[in-house]
């Protein structure tokens, strides 16, 4: 076989099972873009190198499998960055080929030269650079690999120009790449866990987004049904234990439910799962759970132990711990820990203020919800909105929530619904957005009205950026800078501008009505939602304070 570079890419990515590739064509990827033409791969022509990342997770999400993303050199790269950022912050597969300029101009400052590797190996579980072209055999598959096993994450494969050119005779493709098999737990520290949760009184299962990524929420229940544990779910996790289990605890953390955050308070014992203890959803980390012993469990040695001590630590894939306790755990109703749970629950109802109201966030988010049905993919961008969707949205499994985690990045939102539905085109897809947020990648309006998708965009418009309007009035003494649009933008006119239909639930006198029939309309949709600039997510754990100090 007598090929150049740049079609051993494309022809590797083809027998990887890859169909879509994002990016944005420049000039040290051209050849690539040349061997693209010949492929069966369909390219997405994002507006921003960073859209492309996003994109790139969006289909990564929803499928489990590495999505692949191109960036061209320098400016290309330093573009992808956040979205390489985010998906190493939450765990997910991402191939990014990115290119360079020619061999012999590496180290000459040449145009759009940049060292790639400086930039990207903190945000990266790894990076690849290649200098010639028969090199290419052994790092595609290896940058697979890489991506898709373990603690899953964004690989950098960086590819000259001239290299992309150059020719070589080959006997055949390399084969496709699965990921390592899965970490199987230590019988020795599964049976010391076993231990502490057949004698705990009051424990509660916590569940991270390493369950979500390891696609262990179904091991995940059927431990809690068993040994008849509370659960509780991150912001990554939402949707692991179903909305209306009778053993959901709901979300734990800055917005999480009181009861829920009350009920941590007074467990015993934590075991949690694909969960990395971060500051959102602990609070003060020396008043979390002040009370419980800890098993940790996670795939990735350096989060064990990393923010809170454990009892018992297993290094294991979530699926597989999760399956070793399940079998060897007691079966036990916990009566009396439920009965304090649900007194905890009349105690401190969940704010359902506005519920009925599509005016209101809280109504907006279960109206929409209730038109799309439980299919429905979920993105979100970063905010209040977030926070309103992770609150009302009634989510019965993990994959159907993607939305920025650790990094918090505005912009997520859009073009991470365009990668969801080149995945699922069969499902309805929502991206729930603000303004503030709408604004960081809303040239991707012009991606999705290219692609014509199943994408409903729900923009909660209230002239702010609204989580840090929200937080300077509750904390920094109404100190509002920075927070409020002077000259708001016309959002439905630029979506229609940009060649997307949109409607304005602010201009019509039966909101309800309107919102029902654009959300079951095929294709596109830009819904602005005007919701008050005073409008806030509550409650709120006090920055700095335990969860259990709220503003509710």
């Amino acid at each position: 076989m007598d090929i150049n570079g740049a079609e051993l890419i494309t022809r590797y990515l083809e027998r990887q099972g890859v169909t879509h590739v994002a990016g944005i064509p420049g000039g040290a990827l051209l050849p690539l873009y040349r061997a693209l033409d010949d492929s069966r791969l369909l390219h997405v022509l994002a507006r921003h190198e960073q859209g492309a990342g996003f994109v790139a997770q969006g289909m990564a999400r929803v499928s489990g499998r590495a999505g692949v993303c191109l960036a061209t050199s320098g400016p290309g790269v330093t573009n992808i960055l956040t979205a390489l950022a985010d998906a190493k912050a939450d765990s997910v597969p991402l191939v990014c080929i990115a290119g360079q300029v020619p061999r012999p101009l590496i180290g000459t400052d040449a145009f759009q030269e940049i060292r790639t590797g400086y930039l990207v190996d903190s945000v990266t579980k790894a990076h690849f650079e290649v200098r010639a072209a028969e090199d290419l055999l052994d790092v595609l598959p290896e940058a697979f690999r890489i991506a898709e096993s373990g603690r899953k994450g964004p690989v950098v494969i960086e590819v000259p120009k001239d290299v992309q050119t150059e020719r070589l005779k080959i006997a055949g493709l390399p084969p496709p790449t699965r990921p390592d098999p899965a970490l199987e737990p230590d019988a020795d520290a599964v049976a010391r866990a076993v231990e502490l949760i057949d004698a705990a009184q009051r424990p509660v299962l916590y569940l991270g987004g390493g369950v979500t990524a390891a696609r262990a929420h179904w091991r995940a229940r059927a431990l809690a049904e068993r040994a008849g544990l509370p659960t509780t779910m991150t912001l990554m996790a939402l949707g692991a234990m179903p909305y209306d289990h009778p053993l959901s605890l709901g979300m734990l953390g800055m917005h999480g439910a009181r009861s829920t955050n009350h009920a941590i308070e007074e467990s015993d014992l934590l075991i949690a799962v694909g969960a990395r203890f971060d500051d959102r959803a602990t609070g003060r980390a020396d008043r979390f759970a002040p009370r419980a012993r800890v098993i940790h469990i996670d795939t990735d040695t350096h989060e064990l132990g990393k923010l809170r001590r454990a009892d018992v630590t297993i290094e294991a894939d979530a699926a597989a711990a999760l399956a070793a306790l399940t079998e060897a755990v007691r079966q036990q109703p916990r009566r009396q820990w439920h009965a304090r749970i649900a007194q905890l629950r009349r105690e401190m109802p969940d704010d359902l203020e506005g519920i009925d109201d599509v005016r209101r966030p809280a109504g907006l988010v279960a109206a929409t919800a209730a038109a799309l049905g439980p299919d429905a993919i979920v993105t979100t961008d970063v905010g209040q909105h977030q926070m309103w969707a992770a609150q009302h949205f009634p989510f019965t499994q993990p994959q159907n929530w993607l939305t920025s985690g650790g990094l918090g990045t505005m912009g997520f939102g859009l073009p991470a619904a365009i990668g969801a539905a080149l995945a699922a085109p069969e499902r309805p897809v929502v991206c729930f957005s603000g303004d503030g947020s709408m604004l960081m990648n809303l040239q991707e309006l012009a991606t999705l009205a290219d692609l014509q998708l199943d994408v409903k965009v729900v923009v909660m418009d209230n002239a702010a950026l609204g989580l840090v309007h929200q937080q300077q009035q509750l904390f920094f003494q109404r100190r509002t800078v920075g927070s409020l649009y002077q000259q708001p933008p016309a959002l439905c006119a630029i979506a229609e501008a940009f060649g997307m239909p949109a409607i304005d639930l602010g201009a019509t006198r039966d909101p309800a009505m309107v919102l029902g029939e654009a959300l079951r309309q095929p294709g596109p949709m830009l819904i602005r939602a005007p919701i008050a600039t005073d409008e806030q997510v509550l409650p709120m754990v006090i920055p700095g304070r335990a969860n259990t100090e709220t503003v509710h």
